[in-house]
């Protein structure tokens, strides 16, 4: 599996910077579901396993007293600390799979394009000890596919991008399965009885081509690519920007 690229600090400067942002409807979405489950009473501690640069861990923060981000890559943290202002946000180096917390002890686990890299069996079993009463796990992936809009090209640039998917594709692992048919396996192994599957939410991105480039190369087949052949790899995302 390609975990170990998110102990590398340029890659993760680069995950910061290029992943897709950071989508509104979705944490609404998760944050609507966690109020009417817990009948508006006031939101103590939400946790966010796999946090990486904390993406997806600040925009929690004015929805709860503390925010714990959780991440196994120092490096990714490291990033998190630095884009960090909320003073109710803290994070720290610890595995899914074993939860540095209390039993009951928090309204909300949360985890945002990495439950397809743990252990799913011991997070799950995790999140639902430390998880209150009512409380709420959340987690959610992208699928790794997308098309591209621009003006009466976008025919054109659809072709190029189905041609490269198909290069990149050389260099998936099982974590780009689960993300593809959107985390069905993993819903299905979730125990608890009130759960819902969300599919089909519809993100627009405006992009230059440098930041299209940029979001390649911050996928995890684009760095396995890279690890099996730089200098390929490099002439890959060079002819992709000249296409």
């Amino acid at each position: 599996m390609a975990v170990h690229l998110f102990k590398k600090m340029d890659f993760s400067l680069k995950y910061q910077k290029y992943m897709i942002p950071v989508s509104n409807e979705l944490i609404n979405v998760v944050f609507s579901y966690v109020k009417g489950k817990t009948n508006g009473r006031p939101l103590e501690m939400a946790l966010d396993v796999g946090c990486g640069t904390g993406r997806y861990t600040l925009p929690l923060a004015p929805h709860f007293k503390k925010v714990l981000g959780l991440d196994i890559s120092e490096s990714q943290l490291s990033v998190a600390k630095k884009m960090t202002l909320a003073n109710n946000v803290s994070y720290m180096v610890a595995p899914a799979e074993k939860l540095p917390l209390k039993d009951a002890s928090v309204d909300l686990v949360h985890s945002g394009l990495a439950a397809h890299w743990f252990t799913l069996d011991k997070f799950i079993n995790e999140s639902v000890r430390v998880l209150k009463t009512r409380g709420c796990l959340a987690f959610h992936g992208f699928v790794p596919l997308f098309e591209l809009e621009y003006k009466h090209l976008s025919h054109d640039l659809n072709v190029v991008v189905k041609e490269e998917w198909v290069t990149l594709f050389d260099h998936v692992d099982i974590s780009t399965d689960e993300m593809i048919c959107q985390y069905q396996n993993i819903y299905e192994a979730i125990p608890l009885k009130d759960k819902k599957h969300i599919t089909e939410m519809l993100q627009k991105v405006p992009m230059s081509i440098p930041e299209f480039i940029g979001f390649i190369e911050s996928l995890h087949m684009c760095q396995n690519f890279k690890e099996n052949n730089v200098e390929k790899a490099e002439q890959f995302l060079i002819q992709t920007e000249k296409r």
